[in-house]
C-alpha cells in the first residue's frame, strides 16, 4: 500500500510530471484494490485531485513552449513569440 503525500509535496511546479503521475496511478491502484474507510478515501480523492491539476498545468506548460518552437530556414529550431487569443 502506497503512502499518501503530503500536501506540502504537490505544491505547484514542486513535483516532477512523472512523480506526479506515478502518484496518482498509485493512488487510483489503492482505492480501488483496498477496503478502505470512507474518510482515507476521500483523502485521497482529494490528493489524487492536487496531483491531476499538476500534471495539467505541467502539460499546458509543455504545449506552449512547444508551439513556440519553429523551424527556420536552415531546419534549426528556434524560439518564436508566444501569439495568444484575445480573450473577449
Amino acid at each position: 500500500m502506497s503512502k499518501p503525500a503530503k500536501a506540502g509535496d504537490t505544491a505547484k511546479g514542486s513535483l516532477p510530471f512523472e512523480e506526479a503521475v506515478n502518484k496518482l496511478e498509485g493512488i487510483v491502484e489503492a482505492m480501488e484494490a483496498d477496503d478502505l474507510p470512507l474518510e482515507t478515501l476521500l483523502a485521497r480523492y482529494e490528493e489524487g485531485a492536487r496531483l491531476v491539476k499538476i500534471c495539467q498545468e505541467k502539460l499546458a506548460e509543455a504545449e506552449v513552449k512547444i508551439q513556440q518552437l519553429e523551424k527556420n530556414a536552415a531546419g534549426e529550431l528556434k524560439l518564436k513569440p508566444l501569439d495568444l487569443p484575445e480573450e473577449a
